[in-house]
C-alpha cells in the first residue's frame, strides 16, 4: 500500500513537525526535518501493510531523522551571528561595524565582496567559482562598495 504523499501531508504533517520538534526544539529544524520526511517517503520503494504503518513509518523517520540533525558536527558547533561577533577580536569599533554591514548585504553581492576582500580572490577567480562573467562580478563588487558606502556614512569620518 502506498498513498499519496500530498494526501498523507495534509493529514500527518502537525504530527511529523510536533515529534521533530520535541527533539530538535527548533522550528526552522523542525521544518525540515519534516519536509525532508516526506520526500523520504516519496522516494522509498517500501510497501506498506496499511495508513497506520505509513504513520509510523513517517514518525519513526522524522524522529530518527531530528536525532541526526541535532548530533550533527555543524548542528553542535552553530552558534549564533551575535555570538560570532562577540567572539572575534576587532582592533576597532570600525571593524566590527564593517563586518555587521558586510553581513547585511543582499546574498548575491555579499559572497562576491567576502571572497574579493576576506579571502583575495582575484575578479577572473570570483567568476569561476561563482559561474559568472567578470563583468558580472565587478558589477556586484561595485552595488556591494555603493550599498557598504551609504550604511557606513554616518559612522565614519570622512577621508576627504
Amino acid at each position: 500500500m502506498k498513498l499519496s504523499a500530498e494526501y498523507l501531508a495534509g493529514k500527518y504533517q502537525d504530527n511529523i513537525f510536533r515529534a521533530a520538534f520535541s527533539v530538535c526544539r527548533n522550528r526552522e529544524d523542525a521544518e525540515d526535518v519534516t519536509q525532508d520526511t516526506f520526500l523520504q517517503y516519496m522516494h522509498t520503494k517500501q510497501e506498506f501493510e496499511s495508513e497506520e504503518h505509513i504513520k509510523a513509518w513517517l514518525l519513526r523517520t522524522a524522529i530518527n531523522k531530528s536525532k541526526n540533525l541535532i548530533t550533527a558536527f555543524w548542528h553542535r558547533n552553530r552558534t549564533s551571528l551575535e555570538d560570532y561577533l562577540a567572539q572575534v577580536p576587532f582592533a576597532g569599533p570600525q571593524d566590527r561595524d564593517l563586518v555587521e554591514a558586510v553581513l547585511r548585504l543582499p546574498e548575491s553581492v555579499r559572497i562576491v565582496v567576502h571572497l574579493y576582500y576576506y579571502e583575495d580572490y582575484s575578479v577572473a577567480e570570483i567568476g569561476e567559482l561563482l559561474h559568472l562573467s567578470q563583468s558580472a562580478v565587478k558589477n556586484r563588487l561595485l552595488r556591494g562598495r555603493k550599498i557598504l558606502k551609504a550604511s557606513l556614512k554616518d559612522g565614519w569620518p570622512d577621508d576627504d
